[in-house]
């Protein structure tokens, strides 16, 4: 194995262990809240929260962070967080504590997500970058798989304790990886290279226009989508299918569709990330996942069948996978001909921005009109962010 296949997978195999507590408190609090000490189903989606919202003030920080320190130092904190986070969820049984405990993971996050995007980038180079972005967000993918998928089987024959203590141990375990995988600081030539750029403005138009596309990303994505799947397809599955006695719902339906995401996402990602590299307007490219996706979302707004629902909704699973490629593929390009802090540390703002508005702005839409009109909202939104940069490229060229 190649020195940056072996970084870059070690770093996405290091994020996706430490994600895996985090991941499975998504299956296993909702179901088991009293087990957790809550009192109120509020204060659940509080613990689900907190962490993506504290990112937003915390993350700058952690680029200043990265811009003195080490980018191994800044992992080894994040895992260390993630050891002692995923640890907590099993032992600690009062709200408040959990409470800091998940704004602790989301600074943990911060680190893992930033270090993570600067250790591609460091490793990488122009004609390979898409490619490595891809087995990076794939692979680091299988940790949320695994902790929901093992995390909600587990704790059902199990216990919640158990679970947590099995995670925070396997988290455990990866710390010595930290310092044989994560690179301690960047080459003379790229130190070279950020020194003649950091002098020169770096939020460029082209900077904001993908900083715009990642506010997209999350906000499309990881926010409305991820936050108004169940509804969408309890609307159309009306009747209930059954195999081998087990109820399938809309519930499962939901996790099925978004888990299968999660398993082709370290063979398609890459795949998808390599065919980026041989282009050289990757603007362009961006148009396919912007349009395709806002046309597909004007679709689920108005479809009822659940047969053609669930076909339309892995449709746009896979522009997913193409929008995630291509935009963290234009973000890492366009900061390894900048400061690289600076800007992945506003493109990760950007990406949390987007995800913490996506779920707000989804229920307060449902407060005064339709399911559909969200989809037709965020659709329309995906297609003007299109429209925009076939403008932006017009007026630039």
């Amino acid at each position: 194995m190649t020195t940056t296949r072996r970084r870059v997978v070690g770093i996405a195999l290091i994020t996706a262990v430490a994600v895996m507590g985090d991941a499975m408190l998504f299956i296993v609090l909702p179901l088991y809240w009293q087990d957790f000490g809550m009192t109120a189903l509020w204060q659940v989606g509080i613990l689900l929260s907190i962490n993506r919202f504290i990112r937003l003030p915390i993350t700058p920080l952690v680029g200043l962070f990265y811009k003195r320190y080490q980018m191994r130092t800044g992992v080894f904190i994040a895992v260390v967080l993630a050891v002692i986070t995923t640890a907590s969820y099993g032992i600690v049984n009062q709200f408040w504590l959990l409470l800091v405990m998940r704004a602790l993971w989301g600074v943990a996050w911060s680190f893992l997500r930033l270090g993570g995007f600067l250790t591609v980038i460091d490793v990488t180079s122009d004609s390979n970058r898409g490619q490595f972005v891809g087995v990076y967000n794939g692979l680091w993918g299988l940790g949320g798989l695994a902790g929901m998928l093992a995390g909600g089987i587990l704790v059902d024959q199990t216990s919640v304790t158990f679970v947590t203590m099995l995670f925070a141990i396997i988290a455990l375990i990866t710390i010595p990886f930290v310092w044989y995988l994560v690179p301690a600081s960047k080459n003379e030539e790229q130190e070279e290279k950020i020194n003649q750029t950091v002098t020169k403005p770096w939020l460029t138009p082209y900077i904001q226009m993908v900083l715009a596309t990642g506010i997209a990303l999350g906000f499309i994505v990881s926010g409305l989508f991820a936050s108004t799947l169940s509804p969408l397809i309890e609307r159309s599955h009306v009747t209930e299918w059954s195999f081998s006695h087990i109820t399938i719902g809309a519930a499962t339906l939901a996790g099925f569709v978004q888990a299968i995401r999660w398993g082709w996402d370290p063979f398609l990602a890459p795949l998808l990330g390599k065919m980026l590299d041989s282009l050289q307007s990757l603007h362009r490219v961006i148009l396919i996942p912007l349009i395709g996706g806002g046309v597909l979302f004007l679709l689920l707004g108005s479809v009822q069948s659940i047969i053609w629902l669930l076909i339309t909704l892995l449709l746009f699973q896979l522009i997913s996978t193409m929008f995630t490629t291509t935009t963290d593929t234009l973000a890492t390009s366009a900061a390894s001909r900048s400061d690289h802090v600076k800007v992945m540390t506003a493109h990760t703002l950007a990406v949390d921005v987007g995800a913490a508005l996506g779920p707000l702005a989804s229920f307060v839409l449902l407060e005064f009109y339709s399911l559909s009109a969200v989809y037709y909202v965020a659709g329309s939104l995906m297609l003007l962010l299109g429209v925009g940069w076939i403008f932006f490229k017009r007026v630039e060229s």
